[in-house]
């Protein structure tokens, strides 16, 4: 059951306390045996150029925390220059090492930037020539990546790394998505889901598309995995799944995981894991209030509308779209999630979110949890107050 706010918590409880101080004995502490939580918090804060003063003043936030998970293998980028006043943000998902995420970190804004033509492409506003070239940018990328994990370990390195890219403009933003990282964009309070998450299993549309191309290709699937190892269809990286297709074949023989004679009837055809992005473009009208873009790592254990709701409550609260951030981040991983999370908040500048007055649904759903909480408690007390007699 949720609880109210924590000042309301503390006045009930204080009122409660005073009532029967000389009966009720409070329980003793909870030891926590959790792994400790380590991460990066960082506060954005972008100049604007004198010549794009025009420009709304985009406030960002950013989050990494590292989970239940043995490595921390996510991270979270976001750059004002050089794309002639879009700002670029992306999350990244690793996996199988952070070896991936480190090469992407810095060489994928770079392809973004030379394929867009610093960002000249992106004011020309046709759609079709930025689509060609974000998927241009994100195959180089890829390309390089390959090459660089084939020559720095040959064919033990099994990193691969999803990435979510946006590019955010005065009343445009561009995406570009390869794996299971969401872009959700908050309109008047209303959450619009703007990606679709390339898995290799799910009933939806993208899901079934993602394993048909994965069976084209020559790929099977076993428990929502290709060839019963990764949960992703399209990621950069993971040589096994592109370059280095028959030597996994052949590992998997020796390790025992399929038979000789299953591997002489695969016959591989493509990739079965693609680095091929999906690019959307959306208009943002005077209702967009922010855009959120986090790992799957935050949408595997909340939806959309709920972490919505949460940034917006932490934005009339103290309008710190950085501590907005963190607290989800955290928040996430109080309901138990057991992977990495990495957050991004744009604050689009739209809203004075100190006016903005409490929908009146959240206030009628607080006041329903306190007067719960004053029961609970209450039966508390007494409970204790009998057990002392």
């Amino acid at each position: 059951m949720a609880l109210p706010s924590p000042q309301l918590q503390k006045f009930l409880l204080a009122k409660l306390q005073n009532y029967s101080r000389s009966s009720f004995k409070p329980p003793k502490k909870f030891t926590s045996t959790a792994k400790p939580r380590s991460g990066c918090c960082s506060a954005i804060a972008i100049d604007v150029p004198s010549r794009l003063s025009g420009l709304a003043g985009v406030r960002w936030g950013l989050t990494t925390l590292q989970g239940l998970r043995e490595e921390m293998e996510d991270d979270a980028v976001v750059r004002s220059d050089g794309l002639d006043g879009f700002s670029f943000a992306a999350v990244f998902d690793g996996h199988g090492g952070f070896s991936s995420v480190k090469f992407l970190r810095d060489e994928l804004y770079k392809e973004c930037v030379a394929a867009l033509q610093g960002g000249l492409l992106l004011s020309g506003r046709d759609f079709e020539t930025i689509r060609e070239a974000l998927q241009e940018a994100f195959v180089k990328a890829d390309t390089k990546l390959l090459k660089w994990l084939d020559e720095m370990s040959g064919d033990e390195d099994e990193s691969g790394a999803t990435a979510t890219v946006m590019l955010i403009g005065n009343d445009m933003l561009f995406i570009s998505h390869v794996g299971d990282s969401c872009v959700v964009l908050s309109r008047s309070g209303r959450a619009e889901i703007l990606t679709n998450p390339h898995r290799p299993y799910g009933s939806n549309k993208v899901s079934l598309q993602e394993i048909r191309r994965v069976r084209e290709a020559g790929g099977w699937i076993v428990n929502g995995r290709i060839c019963g190892d990764i949960a992703v269809a399209r990621a950069f990286g993971d040589m096994r799944f592109k370059t280095k297709k028959n030597e996994m074949l052949k590992k998997g023989v020796v390790e025992g995981r399929w038979s000789e004679k299953f591997a002489s009837r695969v016959q591989f055809n493509a990739d079965l894991v693609t680095a091929s992005p999906d690019v959307y473009q959306v208009a943002l009208g005077s209702d967009a209030e922010f855009v959120l873009l986090a790992s799957d790592g935050l949408w595997d254990y909340m939806n959309s509308s709920d972490a919505v709701t949460f940034v917006r409550n932490q934005l009339r609260q103290h309008g710190d779209v950085q501590l907005a951030s963190k607290a989800l981040a955290e928040a996430v991983l109080d309901r138990r999630s057991q992977d990495n999370v990495s957050i991004i908040i744009a604050d689009l500048g739209r809203t004075d979110w100190q006016t903005l007055p409490l929908q009146q649904q959240n206030f009628l759903y607080e006041l329903g949890q306190a007067f719960a909480t004053i029961g609970i408690v209450s039966v508390g007390v007494w409970m204790s107050s009998q057990l002392s007699l």
